[in-house]
């Protein structure tokens, strides 16, 4: 009786506990992390007697949790990734929409400036056509400091974000090691403390949201945290942290830093996934190129603009002022070239731009170490060649002006003054587009300084006797901007030698020692012979008072006669001249963005428009992309999600079901115990 009450009672001990672990799944079933536990019960051991082993009931040895390291390992993985790819989509479909919109992109704001152009150019004395090429300017202006502005913005906030998610990051490392003391603890009596397990794998799913981490289980059931390259974020009961800080080459630009007691290391390039790796990859991939490259295209425009005006003369006569401001300032050019905030030295450089057709939309790294200089493009990590070499002497004579080019020989379209030597170990961030479009700004406000003009005309003589006509001189190549005094005196006749056995003609000129015919490359040639009736280029050099040479080209047709005279002369009162006009109004087309110095012939450089609409195009394949991205790592997440949760997740109906077994269960022990007081008071009282 004594046994069969024992029974009884270990039936009743265990169907309570397998009652209260049901309860505590049901309670727990919209509990995150919670993973479904049940009872693992064993007989005890039996009893022999003369007739054999008699069973003694049962107990409970465990109480085991379901649950797979493999299928958790997946969640997790899969919710970095989800949340990378997010935080990716969220900020590059901001970006898409800024730059691809009618109302907020470039484009809109460059073809009003050119369409404006061609309407003046069609009437060149017209102020009012004249004042609106000047508004047109303002705009595009504006539109490009407004565009940097947003996207600048966009810059601020992942500044915040990254503080705000790196604090996240932290918290959940701190409390991720306060689970592993507890657990290692708990686990010390050779049990699982279920709870605290799922707790620390929540807080480990939670982590793995804000960024990307390697879980290494150890012996003792605690779980080691790695990130980027192997930093150690969690280990044991400790735990390190991420820390934010200002870039050292660009303070405007966060970046990371691992902090484990004293040290600090840099890790902002090693972090991948989660939150934090989306918007560092986002910022690397997206945001940094398309500042450059919108950069890149306003100093082109200035540039080019800029550098036709001053080809041309104005209403008044003089020189074409500047349309747009001077992107070689001092300020702006010491702007462009940043010290590493680790630098021991106070050397400032100044990069200037020298040829923005070539520019490309990278940032370079400039160091000094041990008396010589080196450079790398971190676009694509090519080491730079620098002139002059400063190896194998160092460098003694400051102030130096060195200049760069890459493997294939291409140089790259600015230069770099430093006014005093480095310390050892120096090093600058040098971003020479970086901050094009918000420095780009309209600063001629006379419509009539507008140079419009060509600065030399040419007229035939009115006695000659023959058809020879010839055309407008055009300007090829000469300083830029040209010098008024050297072309305000300038004066040139041709005169025509005709033979009538060979039917050419000759020119010669008697502008004097200043004058000489060239060919299509600059070099000097004799008088050229040119054949009567057809078409024919005629090149000429002149050198003015300043030393500078300038060359034009002017067609000469028809059959002049012998002493026929040409004269090319200072078009001194050009008022309705607009072939500088319409050289300004073909810089739409022009390609002048992007070109490679390297290659001759056939242009391999972009126009405005297309360099702009290239920009856009690469931002919204990135965003289509991101888009898909997007879609596909949350229809993984959520196969994982599903996966563990079939296996961990709590079945109400199934939980029910439980409970009403195991109150049968309950029950019938109940039962036996009955039986049992039965029989034992059948047995005392035969003996009253």
């Amino acid at each position: 009786m004594a046994d069969l009450l024992n029974i009884g009672l270990s039936g009743l001990s265990a169907n309570k506990t397998s009652l209260a672990v049901t309860g505590h799944n049901i309670t727990n079933v919209n509990t995150p992390g919670f993973s479904r536990q049940d009872t693992v019960q064993a007989t005890r051991n039996p009893q022999f007697s003369g007739a054999g082993f008699i069973g003694s009931g049962t107990t409970l040895v465990d109480v085991r949790r379901s649950y797979s390291e493999f299928l958790s390992a997946q969640v997790r993985s899969s919710t970095a990734l989800s949340s990378d790819v997010s935080a990716y989509k969220s900020q590059i479909e901001q970006l898409d929409s800024l730059l691809a919109g009618s109302t907020t992109g470039i484009t809109p704001a460059l073809q009003k400036l050119f369409s404006a152009l061609q309407t003046a150019a069609e009437d060149p004395a017209n102020i009012p056509a004249r004042q609106l090429v000047l508004s047109e300017a303002e705009g595009l202006s504006k539109r490009f400091n407004t565009v940097y502005d947003r996207i600048n913005d966009q810059n601020q906030f992942i500044n915040k974000q990254m503080s705000a998610v790196t604090d996240q990051v932290n918290r959940l490392a701190t409390s991720i090691a306060s689970y592993n003391d507890a657990i290692a603890i708990a686990g010390a009596n050779g049990a699982q403390p279920n709870d605290l397990l799922d707790g620390r794998d929540e807080a480990i799913r939670q982590l793995s949201t804000f960024i990307g981490v390697t879980a290494v289980p150890q012996d003792d059931n605690t779980i080691n945290l790695f990130v980027g390259s192997g930093q150690p974020l969690v280990v044991g009961s400790k735990s390190n942290s991420l820390q934010v800080v200002p870039g050292q080459g660009d303070p405007t630009r966060s970046e990371v830093e691992f902090v484990s007691g004293g040290s600090r290391q840099g890790v902002t390039s090693l972090l991948t996934g989660g939150e934090l790796g989306g918007l560092i990859r986002y910022r690397a991939d997206s945001l940094d190129p398309t500042l450059n490259s919108l950069g890149r295209l306003a100093l082109a425009v200035t540039d080019q603009v800029n550098t036709q005006l001053g080809q041309g003369l104005d209403l008044k006569g003089q020189v074409g002022t500047a349309l747009f401001g001077d992107f070689n300032d001092s300020a702006l050019a010491s702007l462009r070239a940043r010290a590493f905030s680790t630098n021991t030295s106070s050397v400032q450089p100044a990069l200037n731009i020298t040829d923005t057709s070539v520019l490309t939309t990278s940032d370079y790294r400039l160091e000094y170490v041990g008396g010589s200089y080196s450079a790398r493009r971190l676009s694509d990590g090519e080491l730079m060649s620098i002139n002059p070499t400063p190896s194998p002497n160092p460098l003694t004579d400051y102030p130096v002006t060195l200049t760069f080019t890459d493997q294939k020989g291409r140089v790259q379209g600015f230069e770099v003054v430093l006014n005093d030597v480095p310390n050892s170990d120096d090093k600058y961030l040098l971003q020479p587009t970086r901050r094009g479009a918000t420095s780009i700004s309209t600063t001629l406000d006379q419509p009539d300084q507008l140079a419009f003009a060509a600065p030399v005309r040419s007229e035939a003589n009115l006695q000659n006797v023959g058809t020879g006509v010839i055309g407008q001189p055009n300007l090829v190549s000469g300083p830029k901007p040209i010098i008024f005094n050297d072309l305000s005196g300038l004066d040139l006749n041709l005169e025509a030698t005709f033979d009538s056995v060979t039917g050419t003609y000759t020119l010669a000129q008697d502008g004097g020692a200043a004058w000489q015919f060239v060919d299509a490359d600059g070099n000097a040639i004799a008088s050229p012979t040119i054949a009567s009736g057809t078409n024919n280029t005629i090149h000429l050099a002149y050198t003015g008072a300043s030393g500078e040479t300038y060359r034009f080209e002017v067609g000469v047709s028809g059959r002049p006669a012998t002493g026929d005279d040409f004269n090319l002369s200072f078009n001194q009162n050009g008022v309705s001249d607009n072939r500088n006009a319409l050289k300004l109004a073909d810089l739409q087309n022009k390609q002048t963005v992007g070109v490679d110095p390297t290659v001759t012939g056939i242009g391999t450089g972009v126009s405005f428009t297309d360099g702009y609409g290239d920009m856009v195009e690469r931002v919204g394949t990135l965003t289509a992309q991101a888009r898909q991205d997007s879609e596909a790592t949350g229809a993984i997440l959520k196969q994982a999600t599903d996966n563990r949760d079939s296996l961990s997740g709590v079945n109400l109906d199934e939980e029910a079901a439980n409970l009403i077994k195991f109150e049968q269960y309950y029950n019938a022990s109940a039962q036996v115990i009955q039986v049992a007081r039965s029989l034992f008071d059948t047995l005392i009282n035969t003996f009253r």
